[in-house]
């Protein structure tokens, strides 16, 4: 039980406007949806909120349609002037998923800053104190507070050497002795895996080497059920500042609401900086305008088994509703299995963003694949020291596989100087499209940009060019009742057409869709003995005199479609081939992107292509063919 004497206040930062949003809904809400709860918020009192980067810097544009700079705008515009806004920022990937240079994180924190941000959390998946000494550099010269997080995960197997409160203070320490600027430090454990013992010893620890005059903060999700205890641990360790949210944007993968945690306190002498009493009508908001919003029980809810396989509130949210929208979240336990191997092989980085998504697709690959078959593009670079240095080394069989799969060679050097000069290819791509090159349509196109990745797709392209998607988690509309249908016209007689006769087994594709659940099976429909029709002759109509001769059995000729290898819906972003194109078994014909990467589509057999069926852009569903061949 903790208790104090000297009564202390505990600084609250309110997350519930974007790791709430993230948390739950992969970020995916429209801005106006939320506006009227955070002005209530504000004017209840509360003066320190998240509400950009992460994933809420690129879900508006990415989902719905809406400029984030814009966005940010009009966050700050209902709060007023004095309230402090903060951003969260991925050390050298900044709030992208790849390695940046330094001219993109300083123009990040300038439009950042421009855009009404005063506070930056800044943290690295890795825990590299090179690279957060490099990118704490952007974000004081423009004039934000700059808070150095050290990352926290509880490991899925047992270790004494790393992701414990020493290796933690130790990072901490090797930042201070740069002599670099530093405001705030926080404890940053994004899937709520660390142990209230280790968040104890921690803030003790750092307690001890920090100037007094820099407060702690920690920062936890309550996807295991163990944030208010990890909570009242730090606070008993020393820390000065927690993140809370409000329902239905709070517990479950998100943090806990400020209503736990002022019950959890009561009587110890700590109290919150932040009036619990005006929650009720900031969740009366809450709900309203996330009325027309379907809420997921896999991010709602408190799910223990995340301590074995470290995921972020933050990314299992997103990942949860890509998995459903493929039609494979049968697979997600499995993929969470794989998870304990996946971060032993890569040198045990911290389970946050973009690491987090490393290990998730690297699991989805091996289960999807087969174990190590195929390396995820950001899970190999690494592996091979591409964003930095990992806490371990990694496992030496697989940096030899991640490096002959990407063709590329172990790296010790510097990631913000090898990293592609995103600020000049998005500026270009602008100049081609004759699109105006503002600095917020520069870093809109360069923060979206991925290795390899047509750019007419590039997400800031499409929303400049007006071609922006628009998914989002909205309920299903109830089906319209049968007696307010209008009754169909009769159908006409359909023209008389031959019998089909099957000479060779046929391989398709059938999906069933049950409620909520839709399965995708292989159907081969064999032919009948002598080669009857497949339309019954006591129904089938005669055949026309003009129709042409039933093959012959030992003609093999047979169209086949070839699908994406996902049951939902993904997008097409590669068309290989043209009509009139020889393939070969095996050979890549397209690619789909689900799960934020890149799938083959391959010929299964040589063949002829007689159809194109889609374009580079469009969305498919499994049993909707990409091509058709004919051998």
């Amino acid at each position: 039980m903790i208790f104090t004497e000297t009564e202390k206040t505990i600084r609250v930062m309110l997350t519930t406007f974007r790791d709430g949003l993230q948390s739950v809904f992969g970020g995916k809400v429209r801005v106006n949806d939320i506006l009227p709860a955070m002005e209530a918020s504000a004017q209840a009192g509360i003066r320190h909120f998240e509400f950009g980067g992460g994933a809420r810097y690129q879900a508006p544009y990415f989902y719905a349609q809406e400029d984030p700079f814009e966005c940010m705008d009009k966050m700050r515009n209902v709060v007023g002037p004095d309230v402090d806004l903060q951003i969260l920022t991925r050390s050298v990937s900044g709030v992208t998923l790849t390695t940046q240079r330094l001219e993109a994180l300083s123009l990040q924190a300038k439009m950042m800053k421009k855009h009404g941000t005063t506070w930056d959390r800044n943290f690295d998946f890795l825990n590299d104190s090179d690279n957060l000494i490099k990118t704490a550099k952007p974000i004081i010269d423009a004039g934000m507070h700059h808070q150095l997080a050290v990352a926290l995960m509880g490991l899925p197997y047992k270790s004494d050497k790393i992701h414990t409160a020493e290796f933690y203070v130790d990072v901490v320490r090797r930042v201070l002795a740069s002599g670099i600027q530093i405001d705030s430090v926080c404890m940053k454990d994004a899937s709520g895996t660390t142990d209230p013992k280790t968040c104890y010893e921690t803030a003790k620890g750092l307690k001890k080497i920090l100037p007094p005059e820099i407060p702690l903060w920690l920062h936890t999700h309550d996807t295991a059920s163990m944030a208010v205890a990890c909570y009242m641990a730090g606070i008993a360790g020393g820390v000065d500042g927690i993140d809370l949210s409000v329902r239905p944007l709070a517990s479950g993968t998100s943090q806990p609401d400020v209503r736990s945690m002022w019950h959890g306190l009561k009587g110890t002498g700590y109290k919150l900086d932040i009036d619990h009493e005006r929650m009720d009508e900031i969740e009366a908001l809450l709900d309203e305008g996330l009325k027309e919003y379907a809420f997921n029980p896999v991010t709602t809810s408190a799910d223990a088994r995340v301590v074995n396989f470290p995921m972020p509130g933050g990314a299992i949210g997103p990942n949860v509703h890509m998995m459903e929208s493929a039609g494979i979240i049968d697979r997600y336990s499995a993929v969470l299995a794989e998870f304990p191997e996946v971060v032993r092989a890569g040198g045990a980085w911290t389970s946050v963003t973009p690491g987090s998504q490393q290990y998730w697709l690297q699991a989805f690959n091996n289960v999807l694949h087969g174990r190590w078959k195929k390396i995820d593009a950001g899970y190999g670079r690494s592996v091979l020291g591409y964003f930095g240095r990992t806490p371990m080394p990694p496992d030496p069989e697989v940096v030899k596989i991640a490096s002959q799969q990407l063709e590329l060679e172990p790296f010790d050097g510097d990631p913000l100087e090898q990293a592609p000069d995103s600020l000049s290819g998005a500026k270009k791509a602008l100049e081609e499209r004759n699109i105006s090159t503002t600095e917020e349509n520069i870093f809109l196109v360069a923060s979206a940009m991925v290795p390899g990745k047509n750019m007419d797709l590039n997400e800031g392209i499409r929303l400049l060019t007006g071609k922006g998607r628009l998914v989002l988690p909205l309920k299903e509309k109830a089906a319209e009742p049968e007696a307010a249908k209008a009754e169909p016209a009769p159908a006409p007689t359909p023209a008389a057409a031959a019998p089909v006769v099957l000479s060779s087994p046929i391989t398709t594709h059938c999906t069933v869709v049950d409620g909520t659940h839709t399965r995708r099976f292989k159907i081969t429909i064999d032919p009948p003995a002598g080669g009857v029709p497949t339309q019954s002759a006591a129904t089938a109509p005669p055949p026309a005199a003009t129709a042409p001769a039933a093959q012959p059995a030992s003609d093999p000729t047979v169209s086949l479609p070839i699908f994406s290898p996902f049951e939902g819906k993904v997008e097409v972003v590669e068309v290989n081939v043209s009509v009139g194109d020889k393939v070969s078994e095996g050979q890549v014909v397209a690619a789909v992107e689900a799960m934020k990467a890149k799938h083959e589509v391959r010929a299964p057999r040589d063949g002829v292509v007689t159809h194109v069926h889609v374009s580079i852009g469009d969305e498919v569903f499994g049993g909707k063919p990409i091509i058709t061949i004919e051998q």
